[in-house]
């Protein structure tokens, strides 16, 4: 274009991170990667990099993930990007711009560290930290919006068996908002909400209880919850 100087601005980069979510031992965790070099050698913190010019932000995080993580076959990965990082000064190679993604997989395999990640592994939501970066912001925000998809979409049930009983996805609600829920009114909303279960005929599980089998049910037709199936208010109020 004539008339523009691609080099009257000071260049900077473009790069990706990742918070992926999954459940374990009926445990919120996340992939964390151990840097194997500087900055910030030995810490952990989200898996990620740099994209390159050929690639789009999603390309470079599905790449980032495969090589830093092992995780390149993921099925059933949710990945939907989260926001845009870019204060000055979050990376102290140079000016960097992250454009950060939340993922949630379901049946997650075993990571292993590679490319310049010495390790990689699933970590219990909380436990680890401070993270290198800004990544520990970029996490919180991540488990917010994670939190946000299952009020409004039936992502919820990836993490069941493929027949469940109406506990096992109040589990799954409570593990990833972490927080207790209202066992009957849980009950009440979600066979009240269109697509989201059906009901498995003839079908009962024992679970442990007094009382009768519990019913089985398995994922609906619907991939969004209308009405939506809101989290505890601050005042507790179950949802």
């Amino acid at each position: 274009m004539d008339g523009y100087d691609k080099y009257a601005h000071e260049p900077f980069a473009v790069t990706v991170d990742l918070a992926v979510f999954t459940l374990r031992d009926a445990a919120l965790h996340v992939l964390l990667v151990e840097r194997g070099q500087e900055p910030y050698a030995g810490r952990w913190a989200l898996p990620g990099g740099f994209v390159q010019p050929d690639e789009s932000a999603e390309t470079a995080a599905r790449r980032e993930l495969a090589e830093e993580t092992g995780l390149s076959d993921v099925s059933g990965l949710h990945l939907e990007q989260l926001r845009t990082y870019s204060e000055p000064g979050r990376d102290p190679r140079m000016r960097v711009v992250s454009v950060a993604f939340a993922a949630l997989l379901p049946d997650a395999p075993e990571a292993h560290g590679g490319s310049d990640a010495a390790d990689a592994r699933w970590v219990p939501h909380g436990t680890a930290g401070p993270l290198a970066f800004d990544h520990d912001r970029i996490l919180a925000d991540a488990h917010d919006r994670v939190g946000a998809k299952f009020e409004y979409t039936c992502l919820a049930t990836a993490f069941c068996p493929p027949e469940f009983t109406l506990g096992e996805l109040q589990q799954v609600y409570e593990t990833v908002w972490g927080t207790e829920l209202d066992r009957p009114n849980f009950r009440r909303k979600v066979l009240a909400t269109p697509g989201f279960v059906e009901a498995v005929p003839g079908a009962a599980r024992l679970t442990g209880g007094r009382g009768k089998p519990a019913a089985l049910y398995r994922a609906g037709t619907a991939t969004a919850l209308h009405p939506p199936l809101l989290r505890p208010t601050r005042e507790g109020r179950p949802a």
